[in-house]
Protein backbone atom coordinates (compact mmCIF):
# COMPACT_ATOMS: atom_id res chain seq x y z
CA UNK A 1 0.00 0.00 0.00
CA UNK A 2 2.89 2.30 0.76
CA UNK A 3 4.45 1.96 -2.72
CA UNK A 4 1.20 2.72 -4.54
CA UNK A 5 0.64 5.85 -2.44
CA UNK A 6 4.18 7.03 -3.18
CA UNK A 7 3.71 6.33 -6.88
CA UNK A 8 0.39 8.18 -6.93
CA UNK A 9 1.89 11.12 -5.06
CA UNK A 10 4.85 11.22 -7.46
CA UNK A 11 2.52 11.08 -10.49
CA UNK A 12 0.38 13.88 -9.08
CA UNK A 13 3.41 16.05 -8.32
CA UNK A 14 4.83 15.46 -11.84
CA UNK A 15 1.49 16.22 -13.42
CA UNK A 16 1.13 19.47 -11.50
CA UNK A 17 4.76 20.43 -12.24
CA UNK A 18 4.33 19.84 -15.96
CA UNK A 19 1.34 22.18 -15.98
CA UNK A 20 3.41 25.05 -14.57
CA UNK A 21 4.01 27.78 -17.21
CA UNK A 22 7.73 27.99 -16.41
CA UNK A 23 8.22 24.27 -17.01
CA UNK A 24 6.25 24.46 -20.26
CA UNK A 25 8.42 27.39 -21.41
CA UNK A 26 11.60 25.45 -20.61
CA UNK A 27 10.38 22.42 -22.55
CA UNK A 28 9.45 24.56 -25.57
CA UNK A 29 12.84 26.33 -25.43
CA UNK A 30 14.73 23.03 -25.24
CA UNK A 31 12.82 21.58 -28.21
CA UNK A 32 13.39 24.78 -30.21
CA UNK A 33 17.14 24.80 -29.52
CA UNK A 34 17.40 21.12 -30.44
CA UNK A 35 15.54 21.75 -33.70
CA UNK A 36 17.79 24.70 -34.59
CA UNK A 37 20.91 22.65 -33.93
CA UNK A 38 19.64 19.81 -36.08
CA UNK A 39 18.75 22.15 -38.96
CA UNK A 40 21.93 24.25 -38.78
CA UNK A 41 24.46 21.49 -38.17
CA UNK A 42 22.91 18.50 -39.91
CA UNK A 43 24.84 16.42 -42.44
CA UNK A 44 22.92 18.00 -45.34
CA UNK A 45 24.28 21.43 -44.42
CA UNK A 46 27.97 20.73 -45.01
CA UNK A 47 29.96 22.98 -47.33
CA UNK A 48 30.72 21.45 -50.69
CA UNK A 49 34.37 22.35 -50.96
CA UNK A 50 36.81 21.55 -53.71
CA UNK A 51 40.60 21.51 -53.77
CA UNK A 52 42.22 24.71 -55.07
CA UNK A 53 43.49 23.15 -58.29
CA UNK A 54 39.93 22.11 -59.18
CA UNK A 55 38.14 25.27 -58.06
CA UNK A 56 40.15 27.73 -60.18
CA UNK A 57 38.45 28.65 -63.45
CA UNK A 58 39.63 30.87 -66.30
CA UNK A 59 36.27 32.56 -66.88
CA UNK A 60 33.14 33.26 -64.94
CA UNK A 61 31.26 31.09 -67.43
CA UNK A 62 33.39 28.07 -66.50
CA UNK A 63 32.82 28.74 -62.81
CA UNK A 64 29.08 29.12 -63.35
CA UNK A 65 28.90 25.87 -65.33
CA UNK A 66 30.85 24.09 -62.61
CA UNK A 67 28.36 25.40 -60.04
CA UNK A 68 25.49 24.04 -62.12
CA UNK A 69 24.17 27.34 -63.48
CA UNK A 70 22.46 27.55 -66.85
CA UNK A 71 24.35 29.91 -69.17
CA UNK A 72 22.12 31.95 -71.48
CA UNK A 73 23.46 34.00 -74.39
CA UNK A 74 23.06 37.77 -74.22
CA UNK A 75 21.35 39.74 -76.95
CA UNK A 76 23.79 41.50 -79.27
CA UNK A 77 23.99 45.29 -79.08
CA UNK A 78 22.47 47.25 -81.91
CA UNK A 79 25.02 48.79 -84.28
CA UNK A 80 23.63 52.26 -83.64
CA UNK A 81 23.83 53.20 -79.99
CA UNK A 82 21.86 56.20 -78.76
CA UNK A 83 23.80 59.18 -77.53
CA UNK A 84 24.63 59.08 -73.85
CA UNK A 85 22.53 61.57 -71.87
CA UNK A 86 24.29 64.26 -69.88
CA UNK A 87 27.31 66.43 -70.52
CA UNK A 88 30.11 65.21 -72.73
CA UNK A 89 33.32 64.30 -70.97
CA UNK A 90 36.73 65.31 -72.20
CA UNK A 91 39.17 62.62 -73.30
CA UNK A 92 41.84 61.59 -70.86
CA UNK A 93 45.05 63.62 -71.07
CA UNK A 94 47.48 60.80 -70.32
CA UNK A 95 45.91 57.54 -71.33
CA UNK A 96 47.67 54.54 -69.85
CA UNK A 97 48.56 51.91 -72.41
CA UNK A 98 49.39 48.53 -71.03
Amino acid sequence: MDSTMATDRFANSMSSALRHPGVIALIVAAVTIAAMLIVDHGPWNRAKTQPVHVAMYATTGEAARAAGAKILPTEPKSPIEPARPGPKTSPTVNPVTP
